[in-house]
Parts: structure tokens; sequence; C-alpha cells
């Protein structure tokens, strides 16, 4: 399915449609990802938010005559830089995406979008939170000649998507999979709050993430051991949650006896309006 917005139409193309063999498959990663970094077309960086260990990814596509660009998971802290960033790269931010409604920061969708109306913030419809776009399960989402597939990963929310760069000859490669917090780089998100589950969660990853080629680069929505980057392949290997079967996954995650997020009861209610709770803002 490919969703199209005619109001919305700007560039040409449709809007939303710990040993030596772990060592060397991370290096491995880290060449590959390099490689898709350095795409002539394709404009991607990854940005580090330090208080919540929180990653935002900015694609573009270099050759388009616009530039279009998109902010996968904006903070609202780091939104100034990364906007400072855009202009520096000559680009047109035209999307700014949420993986899922986020417990342990705010989103800088809404924060983005009073800067920059032409903005459209996207998240997926099954978060029921407030935005310009909801994408369901198969949508497409256009930048350029660049596009994202909409995979449904929920689990660690209800809501939850996994975005993944598109698969044919003038897409990049390896294949780049924004996982959000469904899956960390050997790890993946808690199940225990906002609709979480753990069978759901281990469905998901094991038929929508790693079904995807096994080279595919993953990018996570969080780390906090200093990994920038991951591989399906890697994960099914060496995930010490994800590769055990499902019932012992089920029992870890019931067992995490993890801390109440310290940020939850603010970040959820201003998530679920792109950020802007505090604010009388109609951005969204």
């Amino acid at each position: 399915m490919m969703l199209r917005f005619p109001s919305y139409r700007l560039f040409d193309a449709p809007f939303i449609q710990s040993f030596k063999p772990q060592l060397a498959s991370l290096i491995r990663a880290q060449m590959a990802s390099s490689c898709a970094n350095h795409s002539p077309k394709l404009v991607f960086r990854q940005l580090f938010e330090k208080e919540s260990c929180t990653y935002t990814y900015l694609l573009a596509d270099a050759l388009h005559p616009q530039k279009p660009a998109l902010l996968i998971d904006p903070v609202d802290k780091t939104a100034d830089r990364d906007l400072a960033l855009v202009k520096e790269l000559g680009l047109k931010l035209i999307y700014a995406i949420n993986t899922h409604v986020h417990a342990d920061h705010v989103t800088g969708s809404g924060l983005i979008k009073t800067k920059f109306p032409v903005v459209k913030s996207v998240i997926s419809n099954a978060s029921n939170a407030k935005a310009d776009l909801f994408v369901e399960p198969g949508d497409k989402i256009y930048f350029g000649d660049f596009f994202l597939e909409v995979r449904a990963t929920p689990g660690h929310t209800l809501g939850c998507v996994t975005y993944v760069t598109g698969d044919g000859p003038n897409q990049p490669q390896p294949r780049m999979a924004f996982t959000g917090d469904a899956l960390l780089i050997r790890g993946c998100g808690r199940t225990d709050f906002q609709g979480g589950s753990s069978d759901k969660l281990y469905d998901s990853v094991h038929s929508q993430i790693f079904t995807l080629p096994k080279d595919t680069l993953v990018y996570p929505a969080h780390d906090y051991k200093g990994f920038t980057v991951s591989t399906v392949g890697e994960e099914m290997l060496y995930n010490p949650r994800l590769t055990k079967d499902k019932e012992i996954f089920k029992n870890i995650m019931q067992n995490l006896n993890l801390s109440y997020p310290k940020m939850m009861d603010v970040a959820v209610p201003a998530n679920m309006v792109c950020g802007l709770q505090d604010t009388k803002s109609e951005a969204c």
C-alpha cells in the first residue's frame, strides 16, 4: 500500500506510501555502515542525545533538486542542533518521524514544526498519538527517489514501527532498519508498560526484522554501551534475549526488574501531542 496526500505534494513524488567472532562481526557492520553512509545520493547522519541516550537519524536525497530530508526520532533538547545541520547541508526537511511514543524523552517533532511549519510530523496510526500523517504497515514514506517501508513491530508499545529503506537497485545498499526500541543492539525495549507485550515483541522482531537480509544495518533508537550499529545477522546470532525461544524470552522480560522511567510521566503525555503539551501551539 502507498498512501498519497495530494494536498501535501511537494517534490514530484508521492508522500507516504565478548569474543573474536563478535568483534569481527561488529567490524563488518561498521564497515558496511560506512559504505552505506558514503552513497553518492544518500545523506545519512546518526546524531546522539546524551541524557536519554537517544539516536536521531537524518536521511536525505542529495541528488534530488529539492534535497528532501527527514528526521527519525528527533529529541526536543537537540532539535536546534539538528535543524542547524539540515541548514548547513543545504537540505529541505519535510518529515519529522517517530518510531513510537517514547517514554524517556520528549520528541522534537512539534518544536521543529513551530520553527518550520512545512515539516509534517509522522507516527503510526496504532500509537493513537497526534501527528499530521499516520502510517500503517506496508506504507512507504518517500523523500526524493528514496523511500522508507513501514513495518509494524509492536511489543515495546502497541504503536511501535520499524522503518526500513527500500528494496531495489536505486535504493541504499545494504538496507537500513530503524528499529526504534523494538530491537536494540544486543537487547530490546522493555515490555512492561504502554500496552507492551513480550509475546508480541518476540513475534514482531522475528517476523518483521529477522526476515530482512542478514546484512541489513540495524539502527536502534537508543544505545547505552556505546554501540552505534549492528546487522540483522549479528542480532540473530548474538542477541542475548531474542536468540532464545519465546518462553525463555518471556521469562527474561518478566524478570528484568527495571525501575520506573524517570521521564515517563512527562514524556508520554507530551509525546501523545507531538511534544507540545506545555505550549499553546497547534502545530501538529
